[in-house]
């Protein structure tokens, strides 16, 4: 199973926000932060706003912030709205069809669907609060203080 990358965005998006423990970010933060493009973190926060999972703040001084407690997120009901299909095999999505010469003997695809389940039930046993772990040091890598600039008369000396 491998999450898309805007799955992986939308995760990423979450983290911030619950590391910056209610204080308003923006895209453009958050993309520097990864080291991702604004451009498809606008798209990811945009669904996630859809969503009701971020809550975004227009005008100067706005941002995004989460739209609900980091505890009420759960991580498989994100991936689950963020993944457009889980089809680990073409026979998931169109049926095994006259193209497949093992569809009434398959336990492949059974297998494979038990697996899939799997997968989901282990992220619903995440919140966002797990993903966070330890807030500060988080923050600390996401978020580093700036660094103090040296006046300007100073700096010519």
């Amino acid at each position: 199973m491998r999450l898309t990358a805007f799955s992986d965005y939308a995760l990423r998006v979450l983290i911030y926000l619950g590391a910056a423990q209610g204080r308003l970010a923006t895209i453009a933060e958050i993309a520097a932060a990864y080291g991702i493009s604004a451009n498809h973190l606008r798209k990811v926060v945009h669904h996630l706003a859809r969503q009701g999972y971020v809550e975004t703040v227009r005008g100067k001084g706005g941002g995004l912030r989460l739209a609900r407690p980091a505890q009420a997120i759960n991580v498989g009901a994100v991936v689950r709205v963020t993944e457009d299909s889980f089809a680990l095999v073409d026979c998931f999505e169109r049926g095994a069809g006259p193209d497949c010469r093992i569809e009434r003997a398959c336990v492949l695809k059974d297998a494979l669907a038990r697996a899939l389940e799997a997968f989901l039930a282990t992220l619903d046993g995440y919140t966002l609060v797990d993903l966070l772990g330890p807030a500060r040091p988080l923050a600390r890598i996401l978020m580093p203080p700036a660094s103090p600039r040296r006046p300007a008369a100073a700096a010519s000396s």
